[in-house]
C-alpha cells in the first residue's frame, strides 16, 4: 500500500523515497513515509531494518543521501538537531537523556532554563519558581501524577522516568514526537501508564506521533496506523484496524525465506 493513500489527509511529515548509504552499505533503500496530523504512527522491524537510521534523519542528526522531506507541507533539509527542534520534532530515546540526580522540574527544563532579572542588570538568575509552577502544570495538562516535581528522577520508576521524558518534550512545544521503543523492557504495568500517556496525548490533539517499535501486539493497540520495515525498505503498511500480528509475522517470515534463497543462490 501507498504511504499517501494510507496516512489521513493533512500531513505533518513526509518523506518521498529517502536513500542514506554509509559508504558501500545502504542502510536506507527509498523509503517513503507520511504522518498525518494527530496521528499515532507504529514503526516497526528487526534490528538492522533501518528503522534507527531513518529516525536520525528525522531528527535532523544524518541527512539523506538523496530523496525529500516535507515538514508541516514545506519541503525541508533538516540541517542539524537544532533545526529539526525549531520545526517542533523532538524525539525521546531509550536512554531518555534525563539527569537523574537533578529533580523532575530541573529535567523538564534542561537545557531549557526559566531565568529572571538579578539584582544587577546584567545579571540572570534562573527563576526556579516558576520552573516548578510550570512542570507540575504541564505534569497536569497531560495526566502524570507525581508526589512533587521537586523528586529526584533517580527516585522514579522506569514508567515514569519514561513519562517525564515524553512531558519535556511536549513542553518543550513540540508538534511531531519521535519514541524509540518507550515500551521497551517494561513490566505490564509500568507499559499500560505510557500506553495511557499517549493516549491523552492523541485526544488532546495537536500532536504527531511515530513509534519506533518491536512489539507487534501493542504497536497494533496504540497505533493508527503501522509501517513494517525490512533491510532499510518499507515491506508493508496498512491501518492498524485492517491487519493483525499474525499477518505482520507470515509477512517477516516470507521475506526471511526469500532473504534465505537469495543467499543460497
Amino acid at each position: 500500500m501507498n504511504a499517501s493513500q494510507a496516512a489521513p489527509a493533512g500531513l505533518a511529515l513526509g518523506g518521498d523515497t529517502l536513500v542514506k548509504r554509509f559508504g558501500a552499505v545502504t542502510a536506507l533503500d527509498g523509503v517513503s513515509l507520511t504522518l498525518g496530523k494527530g496521528e499515532i504512527l507504529g514503526i516497526l522491524g528487526d534490528n538492522g531494518a533501518g528503522k534507527s537510521t531513518l529516525v536520525k534523519i528525522l531528527t535532523g542528526f544524518h541527512q539523506q543521501t538523496s530523496g525529500t522531506l516535507r515538514v508541516h507541507g514545506e519541503e525541508t533539509l533538516l540541517r542539524n538537531v537544532d533545526h529539526a527542534r525549531a520545526l517542533g520534532i523532538e524525539c525521546v530515546y531509550q536512554d531518555l537523556a534525563l539527569a537523574n540526580s537533578l529533580s523532575i522540574y530541573h529535567n523538564m527544563f534542561l537545557n531549557r532554563e526559566i531565568v529572571r532579572r538579578g539584582p544587577l542588570r546584567f545579571l540572570r538568575l534562573v527563576d526556579h519558581r516558576q520552573m516548578r509552577e510550570r512542570a507540575a502544570q504541564c505534569l497536569d495538562d497531560i495526566g502524570v501524577h507525581v508526589p512533587s516535581v521537586d523528586l529526584p528522577v533517580e527516585r522514579l520508576s522506569g514508567g515514569q522516568r519514561q513519562a517525564i521524558a515524553v512531558a519535556r518534550a511536549v513542553n518543550s512545544n513540540a508538534k511531531i514526537l519521535l519514541l524509540d521503543e518507550p515500551l521497551a523492557a517494561m513490566g505490564a504495568r509500568e507499559a499500560a501508564l505510557i500506553i495511557d500517556l499517549l493516549m491523552r496525548l492523541k485526544e488532546k490533539g495537536g500532536l504527531s506521533i511515530i513509534m519506533i517499535m518491536h512489539n507487534y501486539a501493542q504497536t497494533l493497540d496504540i497505533a493508527d496506523r503501522i509501517m513494517l520495515m525490512q533491510r532499510g525498505r518499507v515491506t508493508y503498511e496498512q491501518r492498524s484496524a485492517n491487519t493483525s500480528v499474525a499477518e505482520l509475522m507470515d509477512i517477516v517470515r516470507r521475506e526471511y525465506r526469500a532473504m534465505r534463497a537469495t543467499t543460497a543462490d
